[in-house]
């Protein structure tokens, strides 16, 4: 979403660094240019003008100015303010007497049934027993749409059909998560095409009759400015205490993920990265700040990494790579994990100094590439996998039709593994280092 807006504050900072010393004047270049970025990426204007105006009155003083790194110290300031732009992280409130009732409101169409799927999943994780409540009566298969998402992740769902009030469905499933021990309450309610009042009064009788810990504000990251407005009025009619952005992955420009907390106040909680119910993300400001500024994110790298690959996969993969007995079958159970810690692209530009060479990755290592190489791949026989050396030109015929590839590309990714296996060989002679087992392909 932020990649538009992370090229051109990149571009600013890569003409400052050739000049070496730096003038007010090249500061004021520089910052003229974040300032024209952020107002395209439709941040709020009044929160692009005060935070410029902080990164100036920092940037211009003597000791940047005069600094043996003046570049890394601008950007460590800019850094340092879009952090504070952002928020402090803010976690959810769980305490107290189970259960805790985390009530989901929105406009129609912001992925709130969606997203409490992703929640309940997330808190399932983190040891929590959830309950889904369908409590949008109004839209058209909305109770249906989350009964489904329920079987999906194994999460029971309380539903009364659309005849029920709102409010007394949330009454009877607190009742119920009391007598039968779950520890979370996910209320999704009804949205609109557009806030009215019918709508604010019935999400105020729920907030009265339930008393939610959380009242979590799903709203659509591809909103842009209108997205500030409506968390201003929500926030006005039922108190939030958190936001959560869903398509992040989108093509927005992200400015209103930019401006939300910095106009209102209130903490952004999560971010909606996906379609999958996992992919959900904690809101963490300085790990988003570094993505902005293409300093990469290694925790998240490493938190996606661990959710993808056990401690035994880890384990038997050293072991197979320190023997050099990695296979084709080995190889293609890693890229499954890979691609389900998200798109490569990505993954990639969560790797400090890597965002700019994601454009220039060969088609191989693309994402289409992993899936023209698990199609080849799953076109081989488990003996071609374990053994690829029987592979012949006949073989290699038939799997480039069952994989609807060509013979070259066939020979390519042979090719490649062969490399791959010779580095193995080498690497138990000389250096045995872990991590080894994630992309040694990439090479």
């Amino acid at each position: 979403m932020f990649e538009a807006l992370s090229e051109k504050i990149q571009e600013a900072f890569q003409k400052l660094a050739r000049k070496g010393r730096l003038s007010e004047a090249d500061v004021q270049q520089a910052l003229r240019e974040v300032r024209l970025a952020l107002l395209e990426a439709d941040v709020n204007y009044r929160v692009v003008k005060e935070f410029t105006k902080r990164v100036r009155e920092r940037a211009v003083g003597e000791e940047v100015l005069r600094s043996l790194t003046p570049t890394q110290t601008v950007i460590k300031i800019v850094h340092e303010e879009l952090i504070q732009l952002l928020g402090e992280p803010a976690k959810l409130d769980l305490g107290g007497t189970p259960p805790a009732a985390l009530m989901l409101v929105g406009l129609q169409g912001s992925g709130k049934t969606t997203m409490a799927a992703k929640l309940a999943v997330y808190l399932r994780k983190q040891g929590q027993r959830p309950l889904l409540v369908a409590a949008d009566t109004y839209r058209p298969a909305a109770v249906a749409q989350l009964e489904t998402l329920g079987k999906q992740i194994n999460v029971p769902v309380h539903s009364e059909g659309t005849k029920v009030a709102p409010p007394e469905i949330c009454r009877n499933a607190l009742r119920k998560a009391r007598r039968e021990g779950f520890t979370v309450l996910l209320l999704d309610t009804a949205g609109r095409l557009q806030i009215d009042e019918p709508m604010m009064a019935e999400l105020e009788e729920i907030r009265r009759v339930i008393n939610p810990r959380e009242v979590l504000l799903v709203i659509d990251a591809m909103t842009g400015q209108e997205a500030v407005a409506v968390a201003e009025e929500f926030n006005r009619r039922v108190a939030l205490t958190g936001l959560i952005l869903t398509k992040v992955d989108g093509d927005a420009r992200g400015g209103a993920a930019l401006s939300i907390r910095a106009v209102t106040g209130i903490p952004i909680k999560f971010m909606g990265v996906g379609e999958r119910p996992s992919d959900l993300e904690p809101f963490y400001p300085d790990r988003l700040a570094s993505r902005i500024l293409g300093m990469g994110d290694v925790l998240t790298l490493i938190e996606r990494a661990e959710e993808a690959f056990s401690e035994e996969q880890a384990c038997k993969m050293e072991e197979k790579l320190r023997t050099a007995s990695f296979t084709l079958e080995d190889f293609i159970e890693q890229l499954r994990a890979i691609r389900q810690m998200g798109p490569l692209e990505e993954l990639l530009g969560m790797i400090p100094g890597f965002q700019q060479l994601t454009k220039q990755l060969p088609a191989e290592v693309t994402e289409r590439g992993l899936v023209v190489t698990e199609a080849i791949i799953n076109s081989m026989t488990p003996e071609e996998r374990r053994n690829p050396k029987i592979i012949n030109a006949s073989r290699k015929r038939r799997i480039a039709r069952g994989s609807g590839t060509t013979v070259q590309q066939v020979n390519q990714l042979l090719r490649q593994f062969n490399q791959m296996q010779q580095m193995m060989k080498r690497m138990q002679k000389g250096q045995r280092g872990r991590g080894m087992g994630m992309m040694p392909w990439l090479r």
